[in-house]
């Protein structure tokens, strides 16, 4: 079943290059593409489940093209087909369409990608920090951001367990 996602998918929007590992199935797409990729893919093929949004930093790593790597899982629940859609992003560029629209799902796991990466997803309705304070400034789980961070958690408001 997954062939035939491909090919739909290289029918609509050019050549895409695909790998397999252990029976998954990965797209790599460009950003330009995306949202269009990502409709044909719920409407057409149905994939009606955004299982996770996350990304990849590929800093140092020795055959990486690009710095990040933005991945998408998808499912079918009528077919139980997986798909994952896989944008390689870098910087200054990196933004991509919101999913929001097409899966309401997205919209926590955009906001936990964007806090933690610095990823925008251009058209999200409440693109906010969700798990660092509003104030930090950096995004921890870049590769170039330190293991015992910068010093930072001095200058925020500590909170008792009583309290919160």
């Amino acid at each position: 079943m997954t062939n035939a996602s491909i090919s739909a998918l290289s029918a609509r929007i050019g050549a895409v290059s695909t790998t397999e590992f252990r029976g998954d199935t990965r797209v790599i797409i460009g950003k330009e593409q995306l949202l269009d990729a990502m409709q044909l893919l719920k409407d057409d093929r149905g994939f009606d489940l955004l299982v996770d949004v996350t990304c990849v930093d590929y800093l140092n790593y020795r055959d990486a093209k690009n710095r990040f790597g933005l991945a998408y899982l998808l499912a079918n629940t009528a077919t139980n087909e997986r798909l994952t859609v896989r944008v390689l992003l870098d910087e200054p560029h990196l933004s991509v369409p919101s999913m929001v629209p097409l899966w309401a799902g997205a919209n926590w796991l955009e906001r936990e990608v964007f806090d933690m990466f610095g990823i925008r997803f251009e058209g999200h309705p409440d693109l906010r920090r969700i798990l660092m304070p509003e104030e930090f400034t950096a995004f921890p789980l870049r590769k170039d951001y330190p293991l015992q961070g910068r010093g930072e958690r001095h200058n925020f408001q500590r909170i008792a367990r009583a309290e919160a």
